[in-house]
């Protein structure tokens, strides 16, 4: 300390010590050590608080596998449980979010048109390789057959689901037909999925299978509302 002092006022060799008060020499010595030389070897601001971040961390789970049963294994089972827990419950969630849109999809929005109006915009839509809306219109072209033929009553708000339903009881033959273009239709339409020229093939083939149904003699009318099995 003496020699940091000497050499901060300067002092010459072989010169008597210089008496200098307290703060004077604090003073000296806080010049000295904030030089460059003292200070290389300290780890940076970046390092200390990746370090800091690690103790806290590791102080934390520390904590909470001293109160959890089976120490840091209990702690790793418990962490699994919640993830497959937050998979599960997003992966139903998903699911219900899908049914629900289907359940709720009706066949027709806005005004109705002739089952010979929809059929053709149909063909217009995969013309153009727009096979959603070909999807949609080709088996809005099917209902409107089957209500204009009176094998179903025109009703606001039916369902695909309701449609394939209740055109198999009318049509056994074609019932495999219409379940197959209704589940097109509704996971094209409210479930999300991407429209395929094979979706419309499905739906086309149905549409042939309902202008081929021919009504038994003294058969009934249009399937009332309800009236079909459930």
């Amino acid at each position: 300390m003496s020699a940091l002092v000497s050499g901060s006022v300067g002092r010459l060799p072989g010169e008597p010590p210089i008496d200098i008060g307290g703060a004077d020499a604090a003073r000296a010595a806080r010049d000295e050590l904030t030089k460059g030389i003292y200070h290389r070897d300290e780890p940076g601001l970046v390092s200390r608080v990746l370090v800091w971040a690690r103790d806290w961390l590791a102080d934390v789970f520390g904590r909470i596998a001293a109160v959890s049963p089976g120490g840091w294994w209990g702690l790793v089972a418990l962490a699994a449980v919640v993830v497959l827990a937050v998979v599960v419950v997003r992966w139903r969630v998903g699911a219900l979010a899908r049914t629900r849109a289907r359940t709720d999809g009706t066949v027709f929005a806005g005004t109705v048109r002739s089952a010979a109006e929809y059929r053709e915009a149909a063909r217009a839509a995969a013309a153009r390789d727009d096979h959603e809306a070909a999807v949609r219109d080709g088996f809005r072209a099917l209902v409107r057959e089957l209500e204009e033929r009176t094998f179903l009553d025109e009703r606001p708000g039916r369902t695909a689901d309701e449609v394939a339903r209740e055109g198999s009881v009318i049509a056994p033959e074609a019932a495999a037909s219409l379940r197959t273009a209704a589940r097109e239709f509704d996971e094209v339409c409210y479930g999300g999925r991407v429209a395929t020229v094979r979706a419309y093939d499905e739906i086309r083939a149905a549409d042939d299978a309902v202008r081929r149904i021919r009504r038994p003699a003294g058969a009934a009318g249009a399937v009332p509302v309800g009236g079909a099995p459930r």
